[in-house]
């Protein structure tokens, strides 16, 4: 892909193509790499973000916000951004970064990206490094529940058991398997009111847990009853019709 597809794709035309071209290259390429770009790019990746969800979610609280946030700028998510827009094939790497497939590392990815919102910052100003921002998070928000974005899966069936007035789930250890550097943990998770007994593993217990309380979660909310109708209050009625004498 080119440059001038690249900013197509940001809704953003650089002044000054080398400063695009600076938040591209990798280190291993030269000298003049992205990494004082990404540094920048981070603190308004940031704030243009928190200002975009204190717009969009008026009834959510700091605490919310700031978990919201700090999922939405995490790695995993920069790097989801950067292959939508495709921005690998743009990347400067070094001959041993190409070799080992380095533009398809996350971490490069969402450097790159960092930067290239760094590089706006400094060509544009701030309200056109908000507004690439803004169009490229707008997608995401759209589907994104402030409620639960970024709680882990323990977290989330605690919740959905306390709002049904329900005990807390129990955990416990039923296996370990492996070397005692190389562990595999296999953990029960039992919601005894639904009759919920499932298994998780994973490489550490925290790990095992969080497998067990989102299979847990999936089955509970599955299990979970719907309110019965009422009968309607005509026909509780009798059908004798109203002049109808009394036996």
């Amino acid at each position: 892909m080119t440059f001038d597809a690249l900013q197509e794709r940001l809704g953003y035309r650089f002044n000054s193509e080398p400063l695009l071209r600076q938040a591209l290259t990798h280190r291993s390429f030269g000298a003049q790499h992205n990494e004082r770009l990404e540094f920048l790019g981070d603190s308004v990746l940031n704030c243009a973000v928190a200002a975009l969800l204190y717009q969009r979610f008026a009834k959510i609280d700091e605490g919310d916000l700031s978990r919201v946030r700090a999922n939405l700028v995490r790695q995993q998510s920069l790097y989801d951004i950067a292959q939508k827009i495709e921005l690998s094939s743009c990347l400067q790497l070094g001959e041993g970064e190409l070799k080992s497939g380095g533009f398809r590392r996350p971490s490069i990815l969402a450097d790159a990206l960092e930067a290239i919102f760094g590089a706006i910052l400094l060509d544009g100003g701030f309200d056109a490094a908000q507004q690439a921002i803004h169009r490229l998070y707008d997608p995401i928000l759209k589907s994104v529940d402030p409620h639960t974005l970024g709680k882990d899966a323990k977290t989330l069936l605690q919740e959905w058991l306390q709002s049904r007035k329900m005990p807390l789930p129990v955990y416990a250890v039923v296996a370990t398997h492996g070397a005692a550097h190389n562990q595999l943990f296999e953990v029960e998770c039992a919601v005894p009111k639904l009759e919920i007994q499932v298994l998780g593993s994973g490489g550490s217990r925290r790990a095992a847990e969080q497998a067990a309380a989102k299979l847990a979660l999936e089955q509970a909310q599955t299990l979970e009853p719907t309110t019965p109708k009422r009968p309607r209050r005509n026909a509780a009625r009798s059908t004798r019709p109203i002049d109808a004498a009394p036996a």
